[in-house]
């Protein structure tokens, strides 16, 4: 995923959507796209209004940033930030708050930008932050991007997978509540989030023979039985079976202990058992660096792995560092996948 890994490659179009036009998503669109490294490796296409994108840039002080307004991709031109104008009408914005339009507008950059990506016609595209509760519409009644996403595609599931250079994690269940977690987590639904990431690892990162590391559900992988029987009842007779089809898969392993020794440094990829015990660990070790990517799907998608950041919105101060590495990581799963076919 580092920049040098793609320089060879050809310019691939990545679109970019706006997420919620009062979070940090158009900040740190505009911080990352003002990098010239990425214009050299990326053509870049903002999803959004030219109005949106003057108002931030005039908000962050940033008076050189320039982009390339284009009513179709047929129109775009490399090496520059180019913008679709997805909607012509002015827009109250208001950093920092939860609104309608914030919502309404999100929507229609991720839908105009999906449209593009099934096409065939972008590389990529990466999804800045949205509100799950803003956003909610007669065309998006989905916890997130990842469940809109599959849904579009006509895919049953996807793995949401929390990656940067070192660390990869997947999670069997995801925006769903803790209470609900347990009656998820069948041997079934293990396997199909298994089987997405092994050939996500080998589609997409380039892995041959991935080395995967499952934990358990139960404090102390369930202590033997001790506390919780998920570990002895569904989760150790499917590493043992996938383990005599020549997976290498290990464990369960308690989350605690694991991260806590840095064993995930030995693996190519984490499957986790629900949200929290993936992604808590995964920030805290690569918050600037990590990327969200919606993997068992025919279409490329990344995003940030931070949210919409209402607390930071318009006061200059957002990192861009994680949008930035979503860009490069769309652009060399791409690659990979070519690789892979080829």
């Amino acid at each position: 995923m580092e920049k040098e890994s793609i320089r060879s490659k050809v310019r691939p179009i990545v679109g970019i959507t706006i997420g919620d036009i009062n979070g940090i998503g158009p900040e740190v669109i505009i911080k990352a796209l003002e990098d010239s490294n990425i214009l050299n490796q990326v053509t870049p296409v903002i999803y959004a209004s030219s109005k949106i994108i003057s108002f931030y840039k005039k908000a962050l002080d940033l008076p050189d940033f320039s982009f390339n307004q284009i009513k179709t991709l047929d129109n775009v031109q490399h090496k520059k930030v180019n913008l679709i104008n997805c909607w012509e009408e002015n827009v109250d914005i208001t950093p920092g708050e939860s609104t309608e339009a914030g919502g309404k507008y999100a929507f229609i950059s991720l839908e105009r930008a999906t449209k593009d990506v099934t096409s065939g016609h972008l590389a990529a595209i990466v999804t800045a932050p949205i509100n799950k509760h803003n956003i909610q519409n007669e065309n998006f009644d989905f916890p997130g991007h990842t469940e809109y996403l599959t849904d579009i595609v006509g895919k049953s599931d996807s793995l949401m997978f929390l990656v940067n250079e070192q660390l990869r994690v997947g999670v069997v269940t995801g925006h769903i509540q803790l209470k609900d977690v347990a009656a998820a987590v069948t041997a079934d639904k293990i396997q199909i989030k298994l089987d997405l990431m092994i050939k996500s690892l080998k589609k997409d990162f380039g892995k041959v023979k991935p080395k995967i590391a499952i934990l358990g559900l139960n404090p102390h992988a369930g202590e033997d039985g001790l506390l919780g029987q998920e570990e002895n009842e569904i989760i150790k007779p499917l590493i043992e079976q996938n383990r005599s089809k020549g997976n290498l898969v290990f464990g369960p392993f308690p989350s605690d202990g694991f991260f806590g020794a840095g064993e995930q440094n030995k693996y190519d990829g984490v499957l986790a058992m629900y949200h929290d015990q993936g992604l808590i660990p995964f920030k805290s070790i690569a918050f600037d660096t990590g990327v969200n990517f919606t993997a068992g799907l025919p279409i490329v998608r990344t995003s940030p792995d931070h949210g919409t950041g209402y607390s930071i919105a318009g006061k200059n101060v957002a990192n861009a560092s994680s949008m930035r590495q979503a860009i490069y990581t769309a652009v060399d799963i791409s690659n990979h996948r070519k690789e892979y076919q080829d």
